[in-house]
């Protein structure tokens, strides 16, 4: 019964999360449901994350915390309250900041999710690769990479401010384009499904989709610990971006604790408070 159950998620774990997560969303909006149906929801596959991470993890190690569970469920609380907060103003701002209304608004609700995830994703990943690059964006983004483990949960650890950028460049093509708050709060969904899915310290499969899915066995590279091994995979959604910018590695071998981290920050704060005024810190 263990083995099966086993099997079960490590062949459903994927498709649940980009399948039905997103589909249900997208029903419940379909359907004129409140969008406070999607807050409860993300919190469902929150859990469902944790559950699956006890049953098939890829190491048992990441599932233990190290100091870090507190200051976790901070980052969680803060950025996804923000997230939140940002459903609530969408409606007012969307139509204001729109340049050209070249928006499908008669495509299908799903296909338009599609649409924006991909339009998203080229700025998200953007962003992320210019916080390689540029040293006040790389303080504020190293804060994400101080972890020690992956596990899904991790995956919504960020500066506030770094989400703010990261976020602002995917959706800011959306609204001037046109695209509606319905769409924008699905992509919100979207956006923590797969945090948690390219997190996850669930050994799921997913074969030759590692091509161009940005999933959890191509993003534990993004996180090794020097900057020569993790300046590769920064998309969030798809690898399109690592393909065009020649950034896409994987390759098979384990990856552990022992590999994760900033190797040039050892003693990286690990409380949330010390995290946030770190980036703002004088370091020669």
């Amino acid at each position: 019964m263990q083995r099966v159950l086993e099997l079960m998620v490590r062949s459903l774990y994927l498709p649940v999360f980009l399948l039905v997560g997103n589909g249900v969303a997208v029903f419940w909006i379909s359907e004129g449901l409140p969008k406070v149906w999607l807050i409860v929801w993300m919190f469902v596959f929150i859990g469902l994350s944790f559950l699956a991470e006890k049953l098939v993890p890829y190491d048992v190690v990441f599932n233990r915390p190290v100091g870090d569970r507190a200051r976790d469920i901070c980052h969680a609380i803060i950025n996804e309250s923000l997230t939140v907060v940002g459903l609530w103003i969408l409606p007012v701002i969307s139509g204001s900041v729109t340049v050209i209304s070249f928006w499908p608004n008669d495509w299908p609700l799903a296909l338009q999710l599609v649409l924006a995830i991909f339009i998203a994703d080229v700025g998200i990943s953007l962003a992320h690769y210019a916080s390689h690059r540029m040293r006040f964006l790389w303080k504020l983004h190293a804060v994400h990479h101080s972890v020690k483990r992956m596990y899904g949960f991790n995956g919504l650890m960020k500066h506030p401010l770094h989400q703010l950028i990261e976020t602002t460049a995917g959706v800011t093509p959306l609204l001037l384009i046109g695209a509606s708050s319905e769409v924008m709060a699905l992509l919100a969904v979207a956006v923590v499904l797969q945090l948690l899915l390219q997190h996850s310290n669930v050994a799921y499969y997913v074969g030759p989709l590692k091509f161009i899915l940005a999933i959890n066995g191509v993003h534990r590279f993004h996180h090794l610990n020097t900057a020569e091994e993790g300046d590769v995979n920064f998309g969030l959604f798809t690898t399109l971006t690592d393909h065009l910018l020649g950034t896409w590695h994987y390759d098979n071998r384990s990856i552990g604790s022992r590999d994760l981290g900033i190797s040039s920050d050892p003693d990286y704060p690990v409380n949330y408070l010390p995290q946030l005024v770190q980036p703002f810190r004088y370091k020669q």
